[in-house]
This record gives C-alpha cells, structure tokens and sequence, in this order.
C-alpha cells in the first residue's frame, strides 16, 4: 500500500536545510491524501511519528528546444509533493542510509 502512495523522496539543497527541522519531502501519488500520506510514511519508515503533512500540486514546467527541423516544445510532467513534519521526540529519518 505505501509503495503505491510513495514515489521517491524529494532531496534538494533546501530540503536538506530542513531535514534538520524535521520536515522532509515526497513525490506522492496524486491521488493520495494526507491520512494516506501519513499511514504510508509511519509504515515505510518504522519508528516515525508525523505531526503534521502538507500537499501540494506541482504543475509541470513547459521546455523548448531549436533542432534543424525548427523549434520543438513540450511540457515536464507535474506531480504532487507531500512535506511531513516530525514530532519533535521521533526518529529521524535517513535518505541517506542506503546508498
């Protein structure tokens, strides 16, 4: 189920400035809600407790590009992104562990 609501975590160098607040990002499903978020979250990363989740729509960005045959346009696909804050006595979350 959590696999199916939690694309990929989102790590940016202003999230990484976060993490240490305790908000951290995700690609979600669009389809997903907060209650979902947050069950799929506290499941996937054990020891969790989240305290809050905000979602968003991120639209996609249009891109061009001039080739020989003239200028060739399309979009980047949109997504919705969840942030999750963590209670302050949680575990943490590492990204990074597995690598």
């Amino acid at each position: 189920m959590n696999t199916d609501i939690l694309i990929k975590p989102l790590v940016t160098e202003k999230m990484t400035g976060l993490m240490e607040q305790g908000h951290y990002a995700f690609e979600v499903a669009k389809g997903a809600n907060k209650v979902e978020i947050r069950k799929a979250v506290e499941a996937r990363y054990p020891g969790v407790k989240v305290k809050e989740v905000r979602t968003m729509v991120v639209r996609g960005k249009r891109r061009s590009q001039l080739t020989r045959r003239g200028k060739v346009s399309g979009r980047t696909a949109g997504y919705k992104k969840a942030v999750v804050t963590l209670v302050a006595d949680s575990q943490r979350i590492d990204f990074f562990e597995q690598i």
